[in-house]
C-alpha cells in the first residue's frame, strides 16, 4: 500500500487567512559573551496574500535580520521562520520568492537582457520578459552593461529580477532608495498591483510617506522587539494630538499657556499650534480673535508617529 504525501502551500491562520511567510517567537544572537548583539528578540510577524506590510523601524532595529530570517538567508537562534510552510532554505520555497536586497553582487558586466534572462532561468514560470521590463521601468535600458547604469537605473534592474520568477511573496528592501520622483511613483503603482493581484508584499523604506501611501499594514521594530502594528492609520492615531494652523493676533505667549497645547510657533501673522484636541483650541482663537481664518487642522503624519513611538521606547529603556 502506497500513500500519497500531501506538498504544503501555506499555513492558515486561526482566522481563517492563509500566511505565506511567518516568523514566530524568533530571536537572533550575534557574537559571544559580553559582546553579544541581540538583534531581534521574541519576534512574532506574519505576511498574508494580498497585502502589502510595511516593516519601518531605525537604523539597527532588526529590520534586516527579520527580513533575512524570512527568506533563509540566515537561521534565528530561536524560534521558528516558515516560508510557505517550509524551512525559508527549501528550493521548493524560495521558487516562489522574490527578493530585492540593497546589496546586489549582480555582475557589472552583463547587460540588463542577460541579466534578466539569466534569472528568470532559475524559476520553472517566470514572468514574461516584457512585463518584466515594463513594471521595473526598464524600456530602453535592455541593452546597457549594469556597471553602466546609474544608481536609480541600478536599483530598477534590481527591482526587475525580484519580479522575474512571477513569485507569490515579493520582499523588497529600500527599493526606491536613489531614484527619482517619478520612477518612485512608478514603482509605488507597481507594488500596489503586485498586492492588488494577491501577491504578498513586504516593503522596508525609510521613507515614511511612501508607507504611509502603499502599506496595508504597518509594523514598527526597535531594538529588535514590536511596537507598534496596524494599518497607517491606527499607527497614526496612537499618537495623540492635532496640529491647529491659523492666521491670527492671538499672542504666542497665551496661546502657548492654554491647556492641552504641547507645542506653539509663529511665522508671521500664522500660529501654529500642537495640542492635543483641537476643538478646545479653535474655541479659544475664536474667542480671543474672532478675526481668525485661514484655519487648519492636521492629524500627525506617519513620520511623527514613528519618531513619536521609537522616542518613546528609547525613554523607557
Amino acid at each position: 500500500m502506497t500513500t500519497t504525501q500531501q506538498t504544503p502551500v501555506h499555513p492558515t491562520a486561526a482566522h481563517g487567512i492563509p500566511v505565506l511567510a511567518e516568523l514566530l517567537g524568533v530571536s537572533k544572537q550575534f557574537g559571544k559573551g559580553p559582546a553579544t548583539v541581540h538583534a531581534v528578540r521574541g519576534l512574532d510577524l506574519q505576511v498574508r496574500p494580498g497585502e502589502l506590510l510595511a516593516l519601518l523601524g531605525p537604523n539597527g532595529a532588526g529590520k534586516s535580520t527579520a527580513i533575512g530570517m524570512v527568506t533563509g538567508l540566515t537561521a534565528p537562534t530561536s524560534g521558528s521562520a516558515r516560508l510557505f510552510g517550509r524551512d525559508p532554505r527549501d528550493v521548493r520555497a524560495r521558487r516562489r520568492l522574490g527578493v530585492m536586497l540593497q546589496a546586489s553582487g549582480v555582475p557589472d558586466t552583463l547587460r540588463v537582457r542577460e541579466l534578466l534572462t539569466q534569472f528568470r532561468g532559475y524559476y520553472p514560470a517566470p514572468l514574461p520578459m516584457a512585463q518584466v521590463v515594463t513594471a521595473a521601468g526598464l524600456d530602453g535600458l535592455e541593452g546597457r552593461m549594469f556597471g553602466e547604469l546609474s544608481g536609480g537605473q541600478q536599483r530598477r534592474v534590481l527591482f526587475g529580477i525580484a519580479l522575474a520568477g512571477d513569485p507569490d511573496l515579493l520582499v523588497f528592501d529600500e527599493p526606491t532608495t536613489g531614484l527619482d520622483v517619478e520612477a518612485r511613483r512608478g514603482l509605488w503603482s507597481t507594488l500596489r498591483g503586485l498586492a492588488r493581484s494577491g501577491r504578498g508584499v513586504v516593503l522596508t523604506t525609510h521613507y515614511l510617506e511612501e508607507a504611509d501611501a502603499l502599506a496595508d499594514r504597518v509594523v514598527v521594530i526597535d531594538r529588535g522587539v514590536v511596537i507598534a502594528e496596524g494599518g497607517p492609520d491606527e499607527i497614526k492615531a496612537r499618537v495623540p494630538g492635532r496640529r491647529v494652523r491659523a492666521r491670527t493676533s492671538v499672542d504666542l505667549a497665551v496661546a502657548s499657556r492654554w491647556p492641552g497645547v504641547a507645542r506653539a510657533s509663529r511665522e508671521g501673522p500664522w500660529l501654529e499650534l500642537l495640542a492635543a484636541s483641537a476643538e478646545p483650541v479653535l474655541r479659544a482663537l475664536l474667542d480671543r480673535d474672532p478675526s481668525t481664518t485661514g484655519v487648519t487642522v492636521t492629524e500627525p503624519s506617519l513620520e511623527e508617529a514613528f519618531l513619536a513611538l521609537t522616542s518613546t521606547t528609547e525613554a523607557t529603556r
